[in-house]
């Protein structure tokens, strides 16, 4: 059964930049916060002690301003099947007025914690993250 995630994250001092707005770079650590909260919860424990993900691509685009303090809603979800060792999340970020602020495609990859090499991703793993 495919799953998406959902969060809440509030804006802190050290997220706002010098325009008084999430900096850029907060974005991406938060986008990689919810992929791996995304993980740890819907995962198999066997497989969160077996496996961790790498970021090989990120695709942002920047839709409007959050400020200190204002809470957005994340969700992120897995759109398509993997392809090798690899897959692409989605990630959506709404602020406290509902409209989407930030939207991200990023492609992950699996790695094999005792190896640590890349590998495809076996279909159990894949089975809680897409039809």
């Amino acid at each position: 059964m495919a799953s998406s995630y959902t969060t809440q994250i509030t804006a802190q001092p050290a997220d706002i930049d010098i325009l008084g707005h999430v900096n850029n770079a907060v974005w991406v650590q938060w986008m990689e916060q919810v992929a791996t909260e995304h993980w740890t919860h819907d995962a198999d424990p066997a497989h969160v002690e077996a496996y961790v993900w790498v970021v090989t691509r990120h695709e942002i685009d920047y839709r409007g301003n959050v400020a200190e303090g204002e809470t957005v809603t994340a969700r992120t979800w897995i759109p398509d099947a993997p392809r090798g060792a690899r897959f692409d999340r989605l990630i959506e970020f709404s602020g406290p007025d509902g409209k989407v602020k930030v939207t991200a495609r990023s492609t992950w990859a699996i790695v094999d914690k005792s190896t640590g090499r890349i590998l495809r991703v076996p279909p159990e793993v894949a089975a809680n993250f897409v039809n």
